[in-house]
């Protein structure tokens, strides 16, 4: 008789472990189409295979454990975002060599952290959630010209979403968060702009150098990386 009740209380003790997890998982962030006009450039993008399938798993002390699977959301993000900035956008697959493409730049998107709170941790009734990306920008001979990490924030009340729904939201915020810093800084930060206008001094030159002595080469840049105030 005993023997048979050490296989049930395993089960119930694995049972109880099992229940003490939640799982979160984006499809798509949904960002609006951004309004804004696209620089004229040829630009590729490669994503990291972890940038691709990003997934993050981190119990609360005391509490339970929490996975959050971004799958291809960033993809997603990043694909409608560069389609609607440049004039000629492509994907390229990690094993491609861009460098006689005729690309002007090369793009390399990752992540660099991902952190979140639940209420039990902040003491309040809100979900928050950092991501840290990096964008990395090559020239068309595969020269690193720019470095610009990006970090964004989102925050959802439990009170008005379910614990999951909430931690999922406050997801969505922050990659729309990134994608607003994208949208309004990285030309500013990254000087990708000047790799096109120098491509096309090349073209127009036919091998002789006539580019103007004053226009700055691209230089690696680093970005502010300020956390916003969870209670703004």
């Amino acid at each position: 008789m005993s023997d048979r009740l050490f296989p049930v209380a395993g089960f119930l003790l694995l049972a109880a472990l099992q229940g003490c997890s939640s799982q979160v998982a984006l499809k798509d962030p949904h960002i609006p189409d951004p309004l804004i006009a696209k620089l004229p450039m040829s630009v590729a993008v490669r994503y990291p295979d972890a940038f691709d399938s990003f997934v993050h798993e981190e119990q609360v002390i005391g509490k339970e454990t929490w996975k959050i699977d971004l799958g291809q959301s960033n993809k997603l993000l990043f694909n409608k975002l560069f389609g609607s900035m440049f004039t000629d956008f492509q994907v390229l697959k990690k094993d491609t060599d861009p460098r006689n493409m005729g690309f002007d730049a090369l793009i390399e998107p990752g992540i660099d952290a991902f952190e979140f709170s639940v209420p039990e941790q902040s003491q309040t009734d809100a979900f928050a959630v950092w991501i840290r990306y990096r964008i990395k920008i090559f020239d068309n001979q595969g020269n690193q010209v720019a470095n610009w990490p990006i970090s964004a924030y989102g925050k959802s009340q439990a009170t008005t979403f379910g614990g999951d729904d909430a931690l999922r939201r406050a997801a969505v915020l922050a990659m729309r968060d990134a994608a607003a810093l994208v949208i309004l800084q990285m030309d500013k930060s990254t000087g990708i702009s000047s790799l096109g206008k120098a491509h096309t001094r090349e073209a127009s030159a036919g091998g002789d150098d006539t580019s103007d002595p004053a226009q700055p080469e691209p230089m690696q840049t680093s970005a502010a990386e300020e956390v916003p105030d969870e209670a703004g």
